[in-house]
């Protein structure tokens, strides 16, 4: 009985952090439907801004404190980039 307890509130936890994530992203969204036509107006009017990819940066700063820490950067990679489905 006290196996199905533990389960319980591990799932429970779970659920509250998914919920958080969820509401998280549902602010994210709403950030992005406010900047997205201001995006799309400077992409009309100058076509040679150039933004930086901000993809590698995220990476390359958790990688190397992961690699100053002694551990394993790869892992640091895969930890500090979230993944969109």
């Amino acid at each position: 009985m006290k196996d199905i307890q533990e389960a319980l509130r591990r799932k429970q936890a779970r659920y509250a952090e998914l919920g958080k994530q969820i509401e998280l992203l549902q602010q994210a969204a709403d950030k992005l439907r406010e900047v997205a036509p201001l995006l799309a107006e400077a992409g009309e009017d100058d076509d040679s801004v150039v933004l930086p990819d901000m993809d590698d940066q995220p990476v390359a700063k958790a990688a190397a404190a992961q690699a100053g820490a002694g551990g394993s950067a790869p892992k640091a990679a895969r930890a500090a980039v979230p993944r969109w489905p």
